[in-house]
């Protein structure tokens, strides 16, 4: 039985779980969740996630909420096919562990920072709001700061954790994506090993996957 993911493409939490599917070449269904109609706040999706929001992945009788989660499991329990992205296969504890730092880095400090800016510049309008323009600003100084320590590590590596791409780098695919659209993307682009390592990620033939679909933000 082929897993079940509920989400929109266009989501970021979504395209995370997405990106993470094809890199494990996993088969897959995935089940749109009308949002535009609130089907995400009603029953029966309520009874999948009981906080109303995407992606949601369900295989078999075990049903998961939360992207970050979610990704984690389907890295484990298909851990003999595909990327290794929890450095599970070798038995390096030290690589393991290094992912495990970068994807808390990702969780607790890109995250935090990037996500008002893309909220603000991308989502207010759409809700007939005007964007917050001190929120984005104080983003981009997290942001900002967050990048430098970023640009450092990736001078002495060629991606998050080490020389090899893992779940860390995976989870920053879909913010970073719709940030590329923004007028702010001189953050990335001046910081040269920044710069090459999105490149790089960016370009994996699973986010192509994605990333076709992920047109929120496009300019018409």
């Amino acid at each position: 039985m082929a897993l079940k993911l509920y989400g929109v493409p266009m989501s970021t939490c979504t395209a995370r779980v997405l990106a993470c599917l094809h890199e494990k070449c996993v088969n897959f269904d995935l089940i749109p969740v009308n949002l535009a109609v609130g089907e995400h706040k009603q029953l029966p999706f309520l009874s999948k996630n009981p906080f109303g929001v995407i992606p949601v992945l369900e295989d078999g009788d075990l049903t998961l909420f939360e992207s970050r989660a979610i990704t984690a499991y389907l890295s484990k329990k298909y851990k003999d096919q595909g990327e290794d992205l929890l450095r599970l296969k070798g038995g390096n504890l030290k690589e393991e562990a290094m992912v495990g730092v970068w994807i808390e880095v990702e969780s607790q400090q890109y995250s935090p920072a990037i996500t008002p800016i893309i909220s603000e510049y991308f989502l207010a309008p759409m809700r007939g709001r005007t964007p917050d323009q001190k929120a984005i600003d104080d983003g981009i100084e997290k942001f900002t700061k967050v990048l430098d320590v970023y640009e450092a590590r990736l001078s002495q590596s060629k991606y998050l954790a080490g020389d090899f791409y893992s779940l860390a780098d995976l989870h920053h695919l879909s913010y970073t994506h719709y940030f590329m659209k923004s007028p702010w993307t001189s953050l990335i682009n001046s910081r040269p090993h920044v710069k090459a390592w999105w490149e790089d990620i960016s370009s994996r033939p699973a986010f192509l996957k994605v990333s076709q679909v992920m047109t929120f933000g496009d300019k018409k």
